[in-house]
Order: structure tokens, then sequence, then C-alpha cells
């Protein structure tokens, strides 16, 4: 068994969304001076490597918190996309998701991580694709991209239509590729909002 780190560091001066607030993390309690450590954090909720719920971009009403813990881990294949700007459905991908109920997309978009392009290029999820994941089952959906697609967010609200989460800005995709049995673990915290920070994990059986 390996684990695989697919998560971003949470620091000060980490890459945030151009429309979000930065991060901010600092120490306010000293073990000289007051007998321990402690850190304060305040953030957004689509802060590095996350799960977006249907709340974010529709009016559903149910928080990130009081989704079956169910839907965030499973069985996962990796599709490599990384040739693909416009991301569109191919018959291959039928038996890549067999017994799979996790997909993550590799476009290979994380080398642009910490540029402004890593916003604004990055590769989007066609319509016949969405639909080929809804209508196989995908329970989730992960990539190395801050996001499906890109204003006005039809992809998003597609998917947040078939009750469908979203886990963004993931890293280290490609070395999964080659891997052919794949467990996915990325919890949110029990948190009454939208979306959470996750620590995603690949687990690879030998």
């Amino acid at each position: 068994m390996k684990l695989i780190d697919l998560s971003y560091s949470i620091e000060n001066g980490m890459p945030t969304h151009p429309y979000d607030n930065e991060p901010t993390l600092f120490q306010d309690r000293f073990l000289e001076k007051d007998e321990y450590n402690n850190y304060c954090f305040q953030t957004g909720t689509h802060t590095g490597t996350h799960v977006d719920s249907p709340m974010h971009l529709t009016k559903s009403t149910s928080y990130i918190s009081e989704y079956d813990l169910e839907n965030f881990c499973g069985e996962a294949c990796v599709l490599d996309v990384s040739e693909e700007e416009i991301i569109k459905y191919k018959d291959s991908y039928k038996e890549k998701l067999k017994n799979n109920s996790i997909v993550l997309l590799y476009t290979g978009h994380e080398k642009k991580y910490g540029q402004k392009e890593y916003y604004t290029t990055h590769p989007v999820i066609d319509f016949s694709m969405a639909e080929f994941l809804v209508e196989s089952n995908v329970k989730l959906i992960g990539m190395d991209t801050p996001s499906p697609d890109k204003h006005p967010f039809l992809i998003h609200k597609y998917l947040f239509s078939k009750k469908m989460c979203l886990l963004e800005n993931l890293c280290n995709l490609g070395l999964l590729l080659n891997e052919n049995r794949i467990e996915l673990f990325a919890f949110p915290l029990k948190i009454k909002a939208d979306a959470s920070l996750v620590r995603a994990v690949a687990r690879i059986a030998y």
C-alpha cells in the first residue's frame, strides 16, 4: 500500500482565486511566553484543495457537512486528458470508469499553479463529458484545475443539479496515471458552509 498526497499546502501567500480573499495564518501564542503554541487561521472555503457542494452555485440549502461521507471516498480512476483544452467524451472512457465511482481528471494544469494563468487558462469540461459522468453514476469528480468550467458556470450548475460534489485544485495526479487500483479519500470539514478545504489522498493497492 502507498499513499499519495493530492493536496496543496495551506500557507500565507498561497495562490487564491482573484475573487477570493487570501488566507491569513499567524501564531498568536508562544511556548516561551504563554506555555503553549497556538495558530489562528482565516480563509474562504475555496482556498487550495477543496470540495464544492451544490450550495455553491444553486439554491440548495444543504451544507457540505450534511453530505454522506461515502460521497468523498471510494474506488477511483484517473483519465489522462492532458492534451485537451476542452475535455470531451470518448468511448474509451467507458472501460476506465467500470467499477469506479470517482473520476479524477489529469490535465497537467498544476504546472501553472502559482501563476496568474492558473485561474484564467485552465481546461474545461464539455457538456458531453459532464453528461457521460452523470449517466455513469459518478459520485465525485476531481481535477487538477480550479474549476471544471468558466463563467457562466453551466457545467458547475449541471453537475450540481445532479447532487454531485466537485473536488478542485488537486495536484500529483500524474503519479497515478499508471496505477490500476486507486482509492481516494477527500473528506470535508464538518462545517456549515458551501464548500470545504480537504486533505485529498490516494491510496494505491498493490
